[in-house]
């Protein structure tokens, strides 16, 4: 099964601190809705630009972009 990285681009001084605070809700989104996804996290890429994420099995990829709307997506590759 192919697996997606659904991610969320914040830009700015404090782009790393609001992935991280993102990430957070992320998590309480798979907790609520009782999700087996285990793989999220905040990335720093420069000083200006930083990215949430959550990977998931591409078959759920539908109703969770829906909800969620992530800025975009890629293959996840490990």
């Amino acid at each position: 099964m192919r697996k997606l990285k659904l991610i969320w681009d914040f830009r700015g001084g404090n782009a790393y601190e609001t992935a991280k605070h993102h990430e957070i809700h992320l998590k309480e989104y798979i907790k609520i809705e009782q999700l087996d996804v285990s793989v999220t996290g905040a990335e720093s890429l420069t000083d200006m630009h930083a990215i949430a994420f959550l990977v998931i099995d591409e078959q759920y990829m539908k109703p969770i972009r829906d909800a969620l709307k992530p800025h975009r997506g890629q293959v996840f590759k490990n």
